[in-house]
């Protein structure tokens, strides 16, 4: 495969062809995916809002700053943080170490306690720091397997969280929206498909030891 093509093919994009939909084999793969990435102590402190509904993502457009890619988009991807990073989200993590690797309890039991105890000490702000750098992990890796599976997309930071929150229902399943990811297939009149990747040369941007 050749991953260095595929990521030269990718652009943040403009202009969605809003008739071409993503298949569901593909869209698991992404499901899948979100699902492996790399997270913080493997807690997954993240969860994946996945939606394609074009009279919702048209009413997303004013709290997105009119960026249109929102309702031309096949699916829009709405990364989120849990609300609450507490004592029973700490144990029901290890509960699930225990019962897929069958680790004895004994031997999980001093770094459960250690994670709850910093978590207890962390004021609300860092929790949800942290919690945010785990999504944009997730969002890194979304954004090559798009890219690996020929789906365009466009990372967005630039939407209001607390209008989505309340639009989506966020709040009520204790989440909180931090970034957005509109997939789908470009349109053929996005001018910002031929454009030439601006980057630093390797040597400038790599450094070897």
């Amino acid at each position: 495969m050749d991953v260095i093509g595929h990521l030269q093919w990718r652009y943040a994009t403009k202009a969605f062809n809003p008739n071409r939909l993503i298949n569901e084999e593909k869209l698991q793969v992404i499901k899948e995916a979100f699902n492996l990435t790399a997270t913080s102590y493997g807690l997954q402190p993240i969860k994946l809002v996945v939606f394609s509904d074009k009279e919702l993502q048209s009413k997303l457009i004013p709290d997105t700053m009119n960026q249109k890619q929102i309702a031309e988009a096949s699916h829009v991807l709405v990364f989120c943080i849990e609300r609450v990073i507490d004592e029973d989200f700490v144990v029901e993590y290890f509960n699930r170490v225990h019962d897929i690797r069958k680790t004895p309890k004994s031997v999980l039991k001093p770094f459960q306690d250690f994670l709850i105890s910093d978590f207890e000490k962390k004021p609300q702000e860092l929790i949800e720091e942290w919690a945010t750098n785990q999504a944009y992990l997730a969002m890194g890796n979304i954004l090559t397997i798009c890219a690996l599976e020929g789906i365009d997309s466009c990372p967005m930071e630039g939407f209001n969280p607390e209008k989505y929150d309340e639009i989506l229902g966020l709040k009520t399943r204790g989440l909180k929206s931090v970034l957005l990811l509109p997939i789908g297939y470009r349109a053929k009149d996005d001018m910002f498909a031929d454009f030439k990747k601006v980057r630093k040369q390797l040597k400038d941007s790599i450094i070897t030891l």
